[in-house]
């Protein structure tokens, strides 16, 4: 089995994961502040929190926005061991899996269930794994809930008490009588009860008991509040959401960390821009489509012949739905015409509709399906969507045989042509595009259509989607003005006409565009024209002259009239930076990891003993253990509950931890505390010496150690991460800035950061019109998108760079992103990245980095001031650093003096 090696954007879902739940369980251990304090933290900007109406205010309820193509289930797998060991802080647990239908149910047990999958492989971290589905729950044993943790896959329908599946979920069932032996009356309490007041031994009641938590894949299928009065009856410890579209009005979702269609672009995962071109002739549309697959089929077998792997481009065809006595482009109507016209053999050909299940016969017949390299299938036709959980990366195009209208069908299908093969850019860059061919003589239109799909369907943000839809023909891109109306300048075309036109035949719409002065007796035409629109004026008049005359003009309005503004990455400028490298025994090494330093350290003994702030944690978890609490709000006079206090009394009713003894339980701290830079029998030797000493101060004994452990071991690993970071300090200082540290670190070409053209995804992005910091019409930055500011200051430093630029001493500069590994310029320090706020590029080719500081910033800032200024002076001045405060713009001017722009 192959490695399976998360990208970037993968890992920071994850952290941001693990910072939320480590803030809840913090000094307040309140999920509503640890929410605001973990974004506020990770990207600036602190987002309040919304709990669902029916749930304990202080559940942790949250949302991962991620596209389509980014992994959405395998994060989830993934997040299995931090839900554990970092919330729960139990060895085991029940996680309720939630899919939105029994097709991606099924494909998702599968995977869960496939040794060979990575999907497999991310949830085995969390320990010994057991995955069911709803029937096989329903014979769950005891014992199998006190050895592993438990996940159950299924359908959110499956559990309402309509469904008769779900109705077995809250019946009485004698297999499951064995966990209602030796129940406290609190725990009896808390269990539902059926109609005639009695307690059922039911599936219900033995989530109720386990406290599952919650995972909800594609939650925009489950927001009514039936699916959530639904979800309330299993008393959840928690519950995530995994998604592309998350609510943000009725019920809202905390969104918690969102990964941009550009960060997927970035690292490869998802075919981008989408190539789109129209044409009227539903036949030569579907030529044309043809064409460019074979296109596309010669670059994979060139790359195929320099080592790269076999791909063969698949086409979907959406046909148009029958009509009874109407003549339509449907199924058998396009296979008709790829085998009549073009020469398509059958074989090539499979139908997907609700009659036709032409993809599950090619799922059966080949291993991999349609991306086995025997299968020969090229074209796949359908008429609406294709079935739920298929999934095709050699799917590259999109035929739609009508004009396009955002509809869930083509949503859905525009997400089957968007995953990279293999998550890895191919050599060509048209391998590494989708494209989409569209009967329709409107371009405009259409490329609205998509973009409102890729949005409402995909994921992806307005301003992303403006970005990656582009146009094959560059005349029919000229039509799509609308896409980026700050920068476009429309010249209306006036001209005089003999007679005047019938005004009253031309459609409301067309009227916008086209208005006739009485008096001049002019024709204005204040937008572009397309071909039906010019039609339409021109038989308003009668005259040939007239119509001549509209003609010209109506091609003027769709080029001379059109004055665009390209920016250097629409234009394909290269903006590269020089980064910072360390030469290890003659070998250059990108410095991107302080691990790459030599820093000999070891634990000591000596260090290891409980400190004060160790014991207030023990004491407060301690405190949370022996029972749930219940308070009097300060500001209601209502009663409350403290749900983690409530929650971990519950687990630990539930979860009995084992008797160890100290041997055992240190064995255990040991395997659980993930440091490889140090020996085993220094780790044991350093955790045996902490738990003496713990045990030592007769406030705690074995037994309450052991009902702790998972905070021992969080409190232990911190510990020796802060004991190694110490180390790594000094290794830090002394090989960057020590003696002789010119032969040791470089700055030149050999590493480069790319500004990639199509890759910038800043979370919030600066919008002259609804800015609070300002409004000012940015010219000179390098992409169209600019990442929002923090501050006032920072938006006027912007202002400055963006004049300069309009001098002509800086040719263009960035609004660098902080935690965007894949579309962000860094400098490595030993404990954390310096992700400086400026990058100019000046008229001679060198760079500019210029980082504002406001406030009492500057004082905590020292050592972001000596890795930059290391950085520019080993660049052999190709490269400048400056560091301001107090709006002293002219040390901005300076330093673009000082490098000779």
């Amino acid at each position: 089995m192959a490695t399976f090696i998360p990208k970037t954007y993968q890992q920071s879902v994850l952290d941001s994961v693990a910072a939320y739940f480590e803030a809840i369980h913090s000094e307040n251990q309140n999920a509503n502040t640890a929410f605001y304090k973990t974004t506020q933290a990770l990207w600036n900007k602190g987002v309040a929190y919304s709990p669902i109406a029916g749930f304990p205010a202080e559940m942790p309820y949250f949302c991962l926005r991620v596209p389509t193509g980014g992994g959405k289930t395998w994060l989830a797998a993934k997040s299995v061991a931090l839900v554990n060991t970092l919330l729960l802080r139990s060895e085991y647990s029940v996680i309720l899996w939630l899919v939105p239908s029994k097709a991606i149910r099924e494909q998702t047990l599968r995977a869960l269930k496939n040794r060979a999958h990575p999907y497999y492989s991310a949830l085995k971290d969390a320990g010994a794994m057991t995955v069911l589905d709803l029937s096989e729950a329903r014979s769950l044993t005891r014992a199998t809930l006190e050895t592993s943790t438990v996940v159950i896959v299924s359908t959110v329908q499956a559990f309402r008490r309509e469904d008769t599946e779900g109705l077995k979920v809250y019946e009485s069932n004698g297999a499951l009588m064995q966990h209602f032996d030796n129940l406290t009356s609190q725990q009896r309490e808390n269990l539902l009860q059926d109609e005639a007041g009695t307690t059922p031994y039911s599936l219900a009641n033995v989530l109720r008991l386990r406290r599952p938590f919650i995972v909800v894949d594609e939650a925009h299928n489950n927001r009514t509040p039936l699916s959530f009065d639904t979800l309330a009856k299993f008393n959840p410890s928690g519950i995530m959401e995994l998604t592309a579209t998350p609510d943000t009005t009725v019920t809202p979702s905390n969104v918690l960390h969102s990964v941009s269609a550009a960060e997927l672009k970035g690292e490869e995962m998802i075919k981008l821009p989408i190539v789109l071109e129209t044409e009227p002739n539903w036949q030569q549309c579907l030529a044309d489509a043809i064409a460019r697959r074979d296109e596309l089929q010669a670059l994979a077998d060139l790359d195929r012949r320099k080592g790269a792997s076999y791909l063969r481009p698949v086409i979907l065809i959406q046909g148009e739905p029958r009509k009874a006595g109407v003549e339509t482009r449907d199924v058998d109507k396009v296979r008709e015409e790829l085998i009549s016209n073009h020469n398509i053999p059958p074989e090539e050909i499979v139908v997907a509709t609700g009659e036709e299940k032409g993809l599950e016969e090619v799922d059966a017949k080949y291993a991999k399906g349609i991306a086995d390299d025997a299968c020969p299938i090229k074209y796949v036709i359908t008429q609406k969507a294709l079935a739920e959980g298929w999934d095709c990366p050699s799917a590259y195009i999109l035929v739609s045989m009508a004009t396009l209208h955002s509809s869930t069908a083509v949503e859905q299908l525009l997400g089957r042509i968007l995953r990279q093969p293999e998550a890895k850019h191919r050599e060509h860059p048209a391998l590494n595009q989708s494209y989409a061919f569209v009967a329709s003589r409107d371009f405009a239109d259409t490329a609205a259509a998509l973009r409102d799909s890729l949005v409402s369907g995909a994921g992806f943000d307005r301003k992303a989607a403006s970005e990656f839809v582009s146009a094959a023909n560059p005349e029919q891109g000229r039509m799509d003005y609308t896409a980026h109306p700050d920068r476009i300048v429309i010249k209306p075309v006036v001209i005089e006409l003999t007679e005047k036109p019938d005004m009253k035949s031309l459609p409301k719409a067309l009227k916008e565009k086209v208005t006739w002065n009485e008096q001049e007796k002019s024709l204005t035409i204040a937008k572009p024209l397309n071909a039906d629109e010019e039609v339409a004026v021109k038989e308003a008049v009668k005259s040939e002259g007239a119509k001549q005359a509209i003609a010209q003009a109506a091609e003027a309005s769709r080029t001379v009239a059109l004055a665009f503004f390209q920016t250097p990455a629409e234009l394909g400028v290269r903006f590269a930076v020089p980064q910072m490298a360390l030469n290890r025994q003659g070998d250059l090494q990108l410095f991107d990891d302080p691990e790459v330093l030599d820093y000999p350290w070891d634990l000591s003994i000596y260090d290891a003993a409980p400190t004060l702030e160790h014991l207030r944690l023990l004491d407060a978890a301690l405190k949370v253990s022996e029972g749930g609490e219940i308070d009097i709000d300060a500001e209601s006079g209502k009663v409350t509950t403290r749900f983690l206090e409530n929650l971990q009394r519950d687990l630990g009713l539930a979860y009995v931890p084992e008797h160890w003894n100290d041997v055992k339980l240190g064995a255990w701290l040991c395997k659980n505390i993930p440091e490889t830079s140090i020996t085993h029998a220094s780790k044991q030797a350093f955790v045996a010496k902490w738990l003496h000493e713990l045990f030592a101060g007769g406030r705690y004994d074995l037994a309450k150690a052991n009902r702790q452990k998972f905070l021992i071991r969080n409190i232990l690993g911190q510990r020796i991460k802060e004991l190694r970071l110490s180390a790594v300090r000094q290794s830090y200082q002394d090989t960057l800035f020590g003696d002789g540290y010119a032969a040791r670190v470089q700055v030149n070409d050999n590493y480069q950061f790319v500004f990639h053209p199509q890759a910038y995804a800043p979370s919030n992005d600066y919008d002259k019109r609804t800015s609070t910091y300002g409004s000012f019409d940015f010219r000179n930055h390098y992409y169209g998108r600019i990442g929002d500011f923090d501050s006032k200051e920072e938006f006027e430093c912007a202002v400055h760079l963006d004049i300069l630029a309009q001098k002509g001493e800086i040719e263009f500069w960035v609004r660098n992103l902080v935690r965007k590994e894949s579309c962000s310029f860094f400098l490595q320090k030993a404990d954390g990245r310096f992700y400086p706020d400026f990058i100019c590029q000046l008229k001679n080719g060198k760079i500019l980095v210029v980082e504002y500081k406001g406030g009492n910033a500057w004082s905590d800032a020292a050592d972001d001031r000596m890795i930059g200024g290391l950085w520019a002076e080993l660049s052999g001045g190709r490269c400048h650093f400056v560091m301001l405060k107090n709006k002293d713009w002219a040390a901005i001017d300076a330093e673009v003096k000082k490098a000779g722009a």
